[in-house]
């Protein structure tokens, strides 16, 4: 029963499911990485886990709610470049890159559990098959942002939001957080146009008019999706680029 989850067991299931849905994860490299975490935190909506220029001797893996990554420009608009979601590491590149360029925000209230680089080391040191997955990690980042890039030169913003909206179902259905075309997503429509890159009062008409097409609703911060193949098919969406199928790696 769920109830009989040690509580460090369930914090780490989000992660686990994402790489066992990926690959085979062994009993002693599930020890290594629970034995990697030190602290627990919690942030607020609007609350910064790492800054742009932060020098990060940790790399936080998300454990409930949502974050983005994003940037500010100098005039003060933010785009934001990635949405985290539980079993998300928001910054393990900084394992190796040690300078941040961007910025990772709560969306939502969250909890997260650190791990110290200087943990990272031994565990990679010792497991290479989880330096592997962690690779492999930061690999299907890259591919979400040029998923991301391409939509933001080709897409409308219509398809934009769309496609984000597909994105999210099966990223939170392979951890058991999402079914039956149902999800929370509790994130401001704010935040929803720094995502798809254009504005709230443009944001807004692109809620109605997926609405209206019968595609969509979106009450009480819970996104059902009414038709998910016309869903999909108007955001030319295609979750290739998530890799979720299980290979040897």
């Amino acid at each position: 029963m769920a109830d009989d989850i040690p509580e460090p067991d369930r914090q780490l299931k989000p992660f686990f499911d994402r790489i066992r849905l990926r690959d085979v994860l062994g009993p002693d490299e599930q020890v290594a990485i629970r034995e990697a975490g030190r602290d627990r935190l919690q942030f607020a909506p609007g609350e910064d886990l790492v800054r742009e220029g932060d020098r990060p001797m940790n790399s936080i893996l998300l454990t409930r709610g949502i974050t983005c990554r994003y940037r500010l420009v100098s005039g003060g608009a933010r785009q934001l470049m990635a949405i985290h979601l539980p079993g998300d590491f928001v910054d393990l590149h900084s394992f190796l890159l040690k300078e941040m360029d961007h910025s990772v925000g709560a969306l939502t209230a969250c909890d997260a559990i650190t791990f110290p680089h200087d943990n990272l080391v031994r565990v990679t040191e010792r497991f290479p098959h989880l330096t592997r997955m962690f690779w492999l990690l930061t690999l299907i980042d890259g591919a979400t942002h040029r998923e991301w890039l391409v939509g933001l030169g080709v897409l409308s913003a219509t398809q934009r939001a769309a496609h984000l909206f597909c994105e999210i179902y099966r990223r939170l259905e392979v951890i058991g957080l999402a079914r039956d075309y149902r999800f929370s997503f509790p994130v401001t429509q704010t935040a929803l146009a720094d995502a798809v890159g254009t504005s709230s009062v443009h944001v807004n008409r692109v809620i109605q008019e997926l609405r209206q097409r019968e595609l969509i609703t979106w009450e009480g911060g819970i996104i059902t999706i009414r038709d998910w193949p016309a869903l999909a098919r108007l955001a030319d969406f295609d979750d290739r680029y998530l890799h979720l199928s299980r290979e040897r790696r």
